[in-house]
């Protein structure tokens, strides 16, 4: 069946939907429509752009189809569900078929006096870090980063890294309280402390002028830049002025459709089961799937599990949570492993059911971050003997050997370890020219020593056996 399809929203999530609607053989027209004026790049790689380790023409995504049309710097204004029409900013009129909302997410701006001027923009020194836009180089003087999530730690310590003096202030009790309980909390404060960022935990911002903020301890930090990290809210106000129903984020159902059969909704402003996607690689799996329904699948949407890296070089640490009906079971857990190393800065917390990981954290040695991913994305037991599997006295996976090639090496650019072998079979015989081929390590650099581990392992197999796809 041939239908046009309009996609609000220039991000990976309609540019990822674009590229696999071309893949399945989608017959009509595709047109992106994006609000910035850049091509579609990948936002989750911000924080590299600001400590200075990537330019910002580093973070785009490859182009378009030639056949599908892509509009930017143009905003979208209003949605006529009837004559099935949208009405941008620029005076256009455009028909469609099929309309995807894929219009991301905004940065939670905390209420804090002095942040935003009388007409809503960020004060002098204040800043999101969600656009290219916001990440141009940082200002001399201390850097206060508001918001200890995991953007907020990630900003930190990359901008640690580039030589900025960095304060980090969270008004909960520990960081990455989400994802963490507060001895996990306590391994990633310590590493951020053994890397001179000043964190203030259990604080709250209560004023702001430009150079200075004051929280509600007194105490007054310098600030010559103030980053907002405190989260993001779906981005919703389309959605809404087309009478379509929202929560959270944009309902949808298990087609990815909201009460409009005719529209969609994907990524960050989607809801689908009571859950925003979050994560560039839910919004990249929920474009898949759109992708095949539309091209005539009829295999519902079902979240995989999944598996979220910090993206920081140097930190090594992996969250895990459940998808699709794992979530139903969420308080059925049988087993909880436990392990925490202050000392040597290492933590884990497994909750199992049935042997395998329903959620959990581990942060300290790559091994083990590595292999907890990659057991929990193929839904594979632990081994029985939990403890010498997570310090690795077991060896089984003292280099690397132990991952599928289905398993996420690069987070940044979404490169598996199968994708690396290929493109070591194909000549690509060492880290620099697996990036070149891959883009793996071109983002924030933590899966540097993986693909260091896996070009001396893939070096040392036999060239025949590696390049028919066998394990070394």
């Amino acid at each position: 069946m041939t239908s046009d399809v309009v996609v609000v929203g220039g991000g990976p999530a309609a540019h990822r939907l674009a590229v696999r609607l071309e893949h399945h053989g989608h017959r009509g027209t595709v047109t992106v429509i994006g609000a910035e004026e850049t091509p579609p790049y990948n936002r989750a790689l911000l924080g590299s752009v600001l400590d200075g380790t990537l330019s910002t023409d580093r973070l785009r995504l490859p182009p378009l189809p030639p056949a599908v049309t892509l509009l930017t710097g143009v905003r979208v204004t209003d949605v006529d569900r009837a004559r099935r029409t949208v009405r941008t900013g620029d005076g256009r009129e455009l028909d469609y078929d099929v309309l995807v909302l894929a219009t991301g997410a905004l940065p939670r701006v905390p209420h804090v006096p002095g942040l935003l001027t009388a007409r809503g923009r960020p004060a002098e020194g204040v800043r999101t870090v969600r656009t290219a836009a916001d990440c141009g180089p940082v200002r001399t003087g201390p850097v206060v980063v508001l918001g200890g999530g995991v953007l907020g730690v990630e900003t930190a310590l990359s901008l640690r890294r580039a030589g900025h003096e960095v304060a980090l202030v969270h008004p909960e009790p520990h960081l990455m309280e989400r994802h963490l309980d507060a001895a996990g909390g306590a391994v990633l404060g310590d590493v951020l402390a053994g890397r001179d960022v000043a964190v203030h935990l259990g604080r709250r911002a209560v004023e702001y002028t430009p150079g200075k903020l004051v929280l509600d301890d007194g105490r007054i930090l310098e600030a010559g830049t103030l980053l907002l990290c405190a989260g993001t809210v779906p981005d919703t106000a389309l959605a809404r002025r087309s009478g379509l129903a929202v929560r959270h984020g944009v309902v949808v159902d298990d087609r990815l459709r909201t009460g409009d059969p005719r529209i969609h909704a994907i990524g960050d402003c989607a809801e689908h089961a009571g859950t925003a996607a979050g994560t560039v690689t839910a919004a990249w799996e929920q474009a898949d799937a759109l992708a095949g329904i539309l091209t005539g699948s009829d295999r519902p949407f079902r979240p995989r599990r999944q598996v979220l890296r910090p993206r920081t070089a140097g930190l090594d640490a992996v969250v895990l949570t459940p998808g699709g009906a794992d979530r139903d079971a969420d308080g059925a857990v049988e087993e909880t492993v436990s392990l925490v190393d202050r000392a040597a800065g290492r933590y884990a917390r497994l909750e199992l059911r049935g042997g395998r990981v329903h959620r959990g954290a581990v942060i300290g040695a790559a091994a083990p971050v590595a292999a907890a991913g990659a057991l929990h994305e193929a839904g594979a037991p632990l081994p029985e003997d939990r403890f010498a599997w997570l310090t690795g006295s077991d060896g089984t996976y003292a280099d690397g050997g132990a991952l599928p090639d289905d398993a996420v090496v690069c987070h940044c650019n979404n490169v598996t370890r199968g994708a690396l072998r290929q493109a070591w079979a194909d000549g690509a015989h060492d880290p620099a020219a697996l990036a070149g081929a891959t883009r793996a390590t071109t983002g924030c650099g933590g899966c540097a020593d993986a693909v260091r581990d896996l070009c001396a392992a893939l070096g040392s197999a036999p060239h025949d056996t590696t390049a028919q796809g066998g394990t070394p």
